[in-house]
């Protein structure tokens, strides 16, 4: 696989001052995002023509975050912001390192086209921190 995020248009719902999108997609784990205000809190990733997106990954610390961590992560998919689809749901419990989602139908067989890749965080904490969020395609055999 390759990461593809930086073919992609990065919007969050909110975020504290130096900790948005420059933080997550810097390469680092010692820097993050952290949303600032109401829920839901989102990430949304757009490419600019149809992808295929095989997989998202997120690099997640609760022993640094705690509470801020994410402890259900929601995907959803579509060809515009409003009309999006959820197509993952996941649940994570206090995680330490890479949480990767595939978005396969079945794991191995056709990826789901995305164009539109926005991550939902709907948990309890009004703020909350995603340390890295690449986005993955499949490298051509």
């Amino acid at each position: 696989v390759r990461e593809i995020g930086g073919a992609a248009s990065w919007r969050l719902s909110t975020a504290k001052p130096g900790n948005g999108v420059d933080q997550i997609r810097d390469g680092s784990n010692e820097t993050y995002w952290q949303s600032d205000g109401l829920q839901p809190h989102f990430i949304n990733i757009q490419f600019p023509r149809r992808q295929t997106v095989s997989a998202i990954a997120l690099y997640m610390d609760f022993n640094l975050d705690e509470s801020y961590t994410p402890k259900k992560l929601k995907i959803m998919v579509g060809t515009t912001f409003h009309n999006l689809e959820q197509v993952r749901q996941v649940d994570v419990r206090e995680p330490v390192g890479w949480v990767t989602i595939p978005l396969w139908r079945k794991w191995g067989e056709d990826p789901l086209d995305n164009i539109l890749d926005p991550l939902r965080g709907e948990e309890d904490p009004d703020d909350l921190t995603r340390r890295r969020v690449p986005a993955h395609k499949r490298a051509p055999l």
